[in-house]
């Protein structure tokens, strides 16, 4: 029951995730990490089988490092892109000589000096469009009207946070197996960063219920 969410505004991109780490039937952990910063200035939100999803972004990350280190400058957010759709395929027609492809989705985001924020979205199967708002996975079933009907591009932080706000409220109280903690991270002209979690509350007991128990 993973999501991620995306959202580019007037000059930055907000990428929020369940923090989630499931199994079958099994929480295994609920402070799991699936946006990674892969430098200054570009992150990625993945969801997908968990050892696909954690080997494959930091494939991308260390790739991007070796790239920059070998250049002297970093790769733009439409050539992250770009490479990335290109491994994807790469594993996917692997994939047809029996090797596994990678599971993941994401969605990646960045800014660049001369173009500004920008987001990208790439599934499994190596599909690859520029998008300005968008989501993964069975939250996104909610959190795709919402972004239709209030998404406008020249958001500030504050609205399009707002609006991730609502998507996580719309997938906490109508999805039945809802994620109830995310992450969400924030690239501008000064950089990536996590800008906040939202972590469920659970219900504490009544104080008349506390009374008649004991």
């Amino acid at each position: 029951m993973e999501c991620v969410i995306g959202v580019v505004g007037r000059d930055f991109a907000v990428v929020a995730a369940d923090t989630s780490a499931v199994q079958s039937i099994l929480v295994h952990k609920t402070d799991e990490d699936k946006v990674m910063i892969l430098d200054s200035h570009k992150l990625m939100g993945a969801s997908g089988e968990p050892g696909d999803r954690v080997q494959f972004t930091e494939y991308i990350q260390k790739n991007l490092h070796l790239y920059q280190f070998r250049n002297t400058i970093p790769l733009s957010t439409a050539a992250t892109a770009n490479f990335t759709r290109g491994e994807l395929a790469t594993a996917l027609r692997k994939g047809l000589r029996g090797f596994n492809p990678y599971m993941v989705n994401c969605i990646l985001a960045g800014y660049d000096e001369d173009v500004g924020a920008s987001m990208y979205y790439i599934d499994y199967i190596a599909t690859l469009h520029k998008i300005d708002k968008g989501a993964f996975g069975y939250g996104s079933y909610f959190c795709l009207s919402l972004m239709d009907k209030l998404y406008h591009p020249d958001m500030t932080v504050e609205e399009a946070v707002d609006l991730v706000d609502k998507c996580i409220k719309e997938i906490r109280l109508r999805l039945v197996v809802a994620p109830q903690n995310f992450v969400i991270k924030i690239v501008n002209k000064d950089g990536a960063k996590e800008y906040a979690r939202r972590e469920h509350i659970s219900d504490t007991p009544s104080e008349a219920a506390t009374t008649t128990a004991a």
